[in-house]
C-alpha cells in the first residue's frame, strides 16, 4: 500500500476561503493561516474510509501571496485504546474546528533533535481517544510537524510528508515575517482542520 499520493492535493483557494471562514476565521485579523482537510484522498488511497498510517489528508499553507498544498496526515499512525487521560491513555485524534493554539516553536520528537515547527502552546484542543466515548479537552502537545517517509509519526499530530517538510516550514516563516511582522515567532498561526473525501 502506497504511503503517500503520486500528487499533491488539489484545491482552489476560492473553494477553500469559505470553508474557513464558516469556522469563524478573519482572514485580516489573521492573514497567514493553514488547513487540514481530513479524508481527502479517502476514496483515492487505501482501504475505504480514512486510514492510519498513511498521507491521505490535505494540508494547505495559505496567505494573501502564497497557497501552497502539501500531503499531510491527521490522524494518529496507529490504533491504541485506553483512558481519557494519564498512563495507558488512548492515541489522539484532534477534533475538527477551528483552532487558534499554533505559534511556531521546537518540537521534540522522540528520534530527532528539537526543529521548528507549530506547535499547541497558545491554549487547549479537543481530542478524541481510542478507547473512549467523549472528547477530551486540554494542553496535549498537538503540533503541525515533519513525518517520516516509512510512517506518519504521530500520535495525534498533524504531519505533512517529509519530502514537502522543508518547503513548508520555509514558506510559513517567509509568509509570517512578511504579514505579521516583527512579532511573527510567536503570532498565532490559525489552523483550521476539516473533513473531506475526494
Amino acid at each position: 500500500m502506497a504511503i503517500v499520493p503520486e500528487t499533491r492535493p488539489r484545491l482552489s483557494y476560492a473553494a477553500l476561503l469559505p470553508r474557513v471562514t464558516a469556522l469563524g476565521l478573519n482572514v485580516e485579523t489573521h492573514p497567514v493561516f493553514i488547513v487540514g482537510i481530513r479524508g481527502y484522498y479517502t476514496a483515492s488511497m487505501g482501504e475505504p474510509g480514512n486510514d492510519r498510517g498513511i498521507y491521505d489528508d490535505a494540508i494547505f499553507l495559505v496567505s494573501p501571496a502564497f497557497f501552497g498544498a502539501y500531503n499531510g496526515n491527521t490522524d494518529p499512525s496507529r490504533y491504541r485504546a485506553g483512558t481519557a487521560s494519564g498512563p495507558g491513555k488512548g492515541m489522539a485524534r484532534l477534533m475538527p474546528g477551528l483552532w487558534m493554539v499554533h505559534t511556531f516553536d521546537l518540537h521534540r520528537g522522540k528520534s530527532a533533535p528539537p526543529y521548528l515547527a507549530l506547535c499547541q502552546r497558545k491554549g487547549p484542543v479537543s481530542v478524541t481517544r481510542d478507547g473512549v466515548d467523549q472528547p477530551v479537552s486540554g494542553n496535549f502537545g498537538i503540533n503541525i510537524h515533519c513525518g517520516r517517509k516509512n510512517g506518519t509519526s504521530s500520535e495525534g499530530c498533524q504531519t505533512i510528508y517529509p519530502d514537502q517538510w522543508q518547503s513548508f516550514i520555509q514558506s510559513a516563516q517567509d509568509q509570517a515575517r512578511r504579514f505579521l511582522g516583527v512579532n511573527w515567532s510567536h503570532a498565532t498561526i490559525p489552523y483550521a482542520l476539516l473533513v473531506d473525501a475526494d
